[in-house]
């Protein structure tokens, strides 16, 4: 397949039965991307409500996590069962997790509950990605990938009003049965555009390595375990056995026969190695949102309504360079493969500075001068990522392409529960826990300098990914 076929306009992209499938792909994503908004906006009243400061990021990490498992299913579901019935089931397992949610009495069952939310929205994000490729010709997959990752910006506008109204009335549970009827409408939006192909499901060209899978959601929950750890000895003990679980999933994956990730992956000096990366690094970057919404609240006095919102802009930004960005040059992302990380690390940087400082706020009224570099993190993202995921694409060995298109939201999953994670070990090491003002203070500032590291890892190791889909090239 060359890569120089000029890539399809929006409008034809929208015509016809084009634009149902199109629609039909998209819900999915907004199904788990609404929650999503939903439950960063209701966070601080949940806990205030049930208590369990502590796990203030495992309601994020177990959601993920369990995200990871979907995602890498997601593949051999199409195979077995087909589009149309896959969706469908991913789905009710979705529902099932928001009813338990909406009525948990304790944090225990919240994030029981929260683990069978993320398993549903790891399965329609995987297959949302993985059809892209089946439903649409190539030169369709960078709109198509543009206009999945909008669907971020729809929950931008729906998942925060939705979470702030019920926080701010008291009401926090109605959020999450409000999941319920969108999740509804989309199934029916599937039942009648994606038909199952009964070819599909005879045709399994690999087993799914379930015991790698599940080794990736233990090293989830082991570091997840080192935020909760009283002293650095079990922390980095925590980081040490992750590690090594990844090091022997490596190995196991370039040598065995049956790989949870296609060739290529475990080296930064391949193209699929390095795009992987970046999207690994990228997505670690955004996860700072997690703790937007608290530190909105409780350094600035920001209601929750305006606290989602404001946490939304990093999504909004990303919809908007993703739409904005899909349609460029080979030639020109590659430029946008150094500068776009280079925006998102410079945003973090600021709101690492600003957010922390209350006087912005209380003294001064400038709040809003948050909103830039809120914005500009999700924008630096959103500028790359249909050019990485289009790349991914066009550098997967033949034969693993289900494989190469369902990792893409695997390690997406992966990198935001790992985020999740450091994140919470970050923010407990500055005394998150406390409760206190200073305690959220220091948090915000740790949290965001660490993280702004991240997209600037991704500058330096992108060499191999500029090098990925170059015209002319045939795979």
């Amino acid at each position: 397949m060359s890569t120089s076929q000029q890539t399809a306009s929006w409008s034809e992209l929208f015509s016809g039965k084009n634009g149902i499938r199109a629609v039909a792909l998209c819900g999915g994503v907004v199904v788990h991307a609404i929650n999503v908004y939903i439950v960063t906006t209701i966070m601080p009243s949940v806990v205030q409500d049930l208590g369990g400061l502590e796990y203030y990021a495992w309601n994020t990490t177990l959601f993920i996590a369990a995200s990871i498992l979907g995602s890498a299913l997601s593949s051999s579901w199409i195979e077995r069962l087909g589009l149309r019935n896959s969706f469908l089931t991913a789905i009710l397992i979705f529902i099932v997790g928001s009813m338990g949610a909406a009525m948990s009495p304790t944090m225990l069952l919240l994030l029981v509950a929260r683990t069978i939310q993320g398993l549903g929205g790891g399965l329609l994000l995987g297959l949302s990605f993985a059809s892209v490729r089946m439903v649409f010709a190539p030169r369709f997959w960078p709109r198509t990938m543009a206009l999945i990752s909008s669907m971020w910006g729809v929950a931008t506008l729906a998942g925060p009003a939705v979470g702030g109204i019920f926080a701010e009335t008291g009401h926090w549970r109605l959020a999450f049965w409000a999941t319920v009827p969108v999740a509804i409408a989309v199934a029916f939006l599937v039942n009648s555009q994606l038909k199952t192909d009964a070819k599909k499901k005879a045709k399994l060209t690999n087993q799914t390595p379930l015991f790698k899978i599940l080794l990736l959601t233990v090293s989830v929950l082991i570091l997840s375990f080192g935020s909760l750890a009283t002293s650095w000895t079990l922390t980095m003990l925590c980081i040490v056995i992750v590690v090594s679980i990844l090091y022997a999933i490596a190995r196991d994956d370039i040598n065995g026969k049956n790989p949870l990730f296609p060739s290529g992956t475990y080296s930064v000096r391949q193209p699929l190695g390095s795009l992987y990366a970046g999207i690994g690094l990228m997505s670690i970057g955004v996860t700072s949102e997690v703790f937007i919404p608290y530190f909105l609240q409780h350094i600035h006095e920001v209601g929750p309504l305006v606290a989602g919102y404001m946490t939304a802009l990093m999504s909004a930004g990303w919809t908007t360079g993703s739409i904005l960005m899909s349609g460029r040059s080979w030639r020109f992302a590659n430029k946008l493969l150094i500068i776009s990380p280079l925006v998102s690390a410079v945003c973090l940087a600021v709101l690492g500075v600003l957010l922390p400082w209350q006087g912005l706020s209380l003294e001064h009224q400038l709040t809003w001068v948050l909103y830039l570099p809120l914005f500009g993190v999700g924008l630096g993202v959103g500028m790359i990522w249909p050019h990485l995921s289009t790349r991914v694409f066009l550098s997967t060995k033949p034969g693993q392409e289900n494989m190469a298109s369902a990792a893409i939201t695997t390690l997406q999953m992966y990198a935001m529960s790992v985020g999740a994670a450091l994140a919470g070990i970050i923010t407990t090491s500055a005394g998150f826990n406390t409760g206190t003002l200073q305690g959220a203070q220091n948090s915000a500032a740790w949290l965001l300098f660490c993280f702004a590291g991240m997209p600037v890892i991704f500058v330096c190791i992108s060499k191999a990914a500029r090098r990925a889909g170059a015209p002319n090239e045939t795979h």
